[in-house]
């Protein structure tokens, strides 16, 4: 790990609240005269209720109610339709049509919800949820991708294209490769859910699992017609997010619904299998890579399409060929990108969104294509390098993936690495070495914050910003101690809860450049009005230029003059100042769109190969991380050790398995949906290149969470092919895939 003097590690400031169990998460809250909802979901994919008795639910000890679509109190702000629009060739599906929770006795969904009982403890409704029977009339259910493909419809944004079409077709060494990425599902420990409590009227207390409160404000805001201000959510905590928590899911709207009235608190839970159907997934995609090179490996022409499966009543798109249009020199690039409608959940973003999807079949086939060309696969990228950004013809603010490729290199011992397959062994073990390239855009999103000097010279940092579990409350620590010298243990930061300056949602990426930005300009108004304070006329440091003051440990000092200096606190009581209280307001500027502005990222893994057994380990990862200035380095460290830890699970384990006979999972469960655990990852070897981007943010941090897994799936894929010569293009590369292709 990049050591920086200025920024020395620091642990989590919330770190030992949340093991010693202070912390509290949504389902934490319990509130007076609170009634619990427990979810009953259909039995099958496709068709409708022919039939639904809740009168042994009703007639349960505790129970409060029993809401289906015959008496779902009305939502007034959900009159509007729903669902994306989509235009081209394709024939749009019979399928597309619009889903309101219980407002219907229509399925679309394996596991939609039908029914939502209410009683006055969760063993109660528990129970009596297990009490409400359903009949149906049933419909097959298409949930096959495959099968489908040629519904594909044409997202808005169209496709891309420069150069010459097929390009590659002409080159004197082609690839063409299909790759699969199945569902993949958002298991954090923490479940989804929401309490929710009408305070009066028209006024509304929210605990939620939400990636964003000011985001949540807004979505019921709209729903109930409400005065956002009259809408209070509160999210300090939150066990995992990984994208789940990116929209507010029509359960949660349900509650709130709900609630109003029954007139009681009412909180909701869902169950493990539910966070399947529920919350959103990893959209199951197919993709392929058309790939031209010349002899000496330069890349002449590049295509990309992907086929990826949506709801049948909400269309979501991601990037999942964006990286294609820009990460390598190449005159003729192609990208194409479809749709499918199917009677599925709507996906959502999961962390590294369509870019993790992308990248594993992008440097998959670069991988492929160094081998056909008889390279080095560092030195087939560093022949294809680019210094600008040749999808929009700029500069990227800071590129240093050349360093990023050295340097991990070193670290994994590349040197070992053989080009031929399967030439290596350890024993009965075969040893590969694989690497592959992750990009993700680094933005500077609007954002608000507060900060406040005390008279005792400790310093309060304020912002609505949930922190989802990266140390976002640290990094904004770290971000003040470097403006003012305030010691991190008087800096306390308040975040999550939408009485705070308001905030973007946390996702992207993109949390430390805005809302750090916004502390940033708020700490700096503060060291404004300290220097001026000391430097006017009478003054502890009259006629002194700012350029020549420090500070430190809650000291103003000459730097050239050590004996001249000023505590913090005692330049405010000479002041008559009880507190110095500044907000600020931070958005990036028009020179940022001179410019190209991406993270990057470079993963290494060695991998083991039990060539019998099929079982792959991977034994040593190295990640790098070319992300700009690291503003917090042990959280930071902690963000690509995580990233590896799903990579890992994406690349080796990670499947949800679709009966398509029923249209539902069959492993909805953690001990059939496996992820990584302790005994799958590595000691992990992280490398921050830790250089200021010059034109994103005051600090030059950009984002990191998605860059530490976009790409390390493909990295795995890249070693289990250079140990054993089996290319497996579809994941995850489970045992019987090798042992199938022996």
């Amino acid at each position: 790990m990049t050591k920086d003097l200025k920024n020395p590690p620091i642990d989590r400031i919330d770190g030992r609240m949340k093991v010693t169990g202070g912390a509290q998460y949504f389902a934490d809250f319990d509130l007076p005269n609170m009634a619990y909802c427990v979810i009953v979901g259909s039995e099958i994919g496709r068709g409708s209720i022919a039939s639904l008795d809740t009168k042994r639910a009703q007639g349960a000890p505790g129970v409060l109610g029993v809401f289906t679509h015959q008496n779902m109190p009305p939502i007034p702000g959900w009159d509007a339709p729903v669902g994306g629009e989509a235009d081209g060739p394709a024939p749009k599906p019979k399928t597309e049509e619009k889903y309101r929770i219980l407002s219907s006795p229509k399925i679309l969904f394996d596991g939609q919800p039908i029914a939502m009982v209410v009683a006055d403890s969760f063993e109660r409704a528990t129970y009596a949820a297990s009490l409400v029977r359903a009949t149906y009339t049933k419909q097959t259910a298409r949930t096959e991708l495959e099968k489908h493909l040629a519904e594909g419809i044409i997202p808005r944004g169209g496709d891309y294209m420069r150069g010459k079409a097929d390009a590659y077709q002409s080159a004197p060494v082609t690839l063409e490769a299909n790759y699969t990425i199945p569902v993949e599902v958002h298991n954090p420990m923490e479940l989804h859910g929401i309490l929710a409590h009408w305070t009066g009227a028209d006024s509304l207390m929210i605990y939620a699992k939400t990636q964003g409160v000011n985001a949540t404000q807004d979505a019921m805001a709209q729903a109930f017609k409400l005065d956002p201000k009259n809408i209070h959510v509160h999210t300090e905590f939150m066990g995992g997010g990984f994208g789940m928590g990116l929209r507010t899911w029509p359960q949660e709207t349900a509650v709130v619904a709900i609630a109003k009235k029954i007139g009681r608190p009412l909180k909701l839970v869902i169950t493990r299998n539910q966070m399947f159907t529920m919350v959103g997934h990893r959209p199951y995609t197919v993709q392929t890579i058309n790939m031209g090179a010349d002899k000496n490996g330069k890349l002449i022409g590049l295509a990309h399409s992907a086929t990826a499966e949506t709801a049948s009543y909400e269309d979501f798109t991601e990037a999942t060929v964006n990286m294609t249009k820009f990460m390598y020199e190449c005159p003729n690039v192609s990208t194409r990108y479809r749709l499918v409608r199917l009677d599925r959940s709507v996906p959502i973003w999961m962390r590294g969104p369509g870019e993790a999807t992308g990248a594993f079949a992008l440097e998959s086939a670069m991988d492929e294509m160094a081998h056909k060309l008889n390279l080095d696969p560092i030195e087939f990228r560093l022949r294809n390098y680019t210094e600008t950004d040749p999808e929009h013809n700029r500069p990227y603010s800071s590129k240093n993936l050349k360093e990023a490729y050295q340097r991990g290199a070193e670290a994994i011992g590349w040197s070992k690495r053989k080009n031929e397959p399967a030439s290596q062994r350890d024993g009965e073990w075969l040893i590969g070495y694989g690497m592959s390239t992750g990009v993700f855009s680094a933005f500077r999103w609007e954002a608000s914050a507060r900060a406040m000097l005390n008279a005792d010279g400790s310093l309060t940092i304020q912002s609505a910003v949930t922190d989802i579990g990266p140390g976002t409350g640290t990094a904004l620590t770290m971000i003040a101690h470097n403006v003012l010298g305030i010691p991190v243990d008087k800096i306390k930061v308040a975040y999550g809860d939408t009485s705070l300056p308001k905030a973007p949602t946390q996702g992207g990426s993109a949390i430390v450049s805005a809302v750090g930005s916004a502390v940033y300009d708020a700490c700096t108004k503060i060291k404004k009005q300290l220097i001026e304070l000391a430097t006017i006329a009478g003054g502890p440091l009259a006629g002194r230029q700012a350029d020549d003051l420090a500070m430190a440990d809650g000291i103003l000092s000459v730097e050239k003059e050590p004996g001249k200096k000023v505590a913090l606190r005692d330049l405010m009581r000479t002041n008559n100042l009880t507190v110095i209280d500044k907000s600020a307001d931070s958005k990036g500027g028009p020179e940022q769109g001179k410019y190209s502005m991406y993270s990057f990222s470079v993963h290494f893994v060695q991998v083991r190969v039990n060539p019998l057994t099929g079982v792959v380990r991977v034994s040593k990862a190295v990640s790098v991380a070319d992300s700009g200035r690291i503003v917090s380095p042990k959280t930071a460290a902690s963000q690509m050790i995580g990233g590896v830890a799903g990579g890992i699970g994406m690349a080796l384990t990670e499947e949800a398995i679709i009966d398509h006979r029923f249209g539902r999972f069959v492993n909805n469960n953690l001990a059939d949906y496996h992820v990584s655990v302790h005994a799958d990852v590595p000691a992990i070897e992280t490398i921050m290149i830790d250089k200021p981007d010059p034109i994103i943010n005051p600090m030059g941090a950009k984002g990191m969470g998605e860059i530490a897994l976009i790409g390390f799936a493909g990295a795995v894929a890249n070693a289990v092919f250079n140990a054993t010569g089996q290319r497996v293009r579809d994941l995850p590369i489970t045992p019987d895939k090798l042992l199938r292709s022996v």
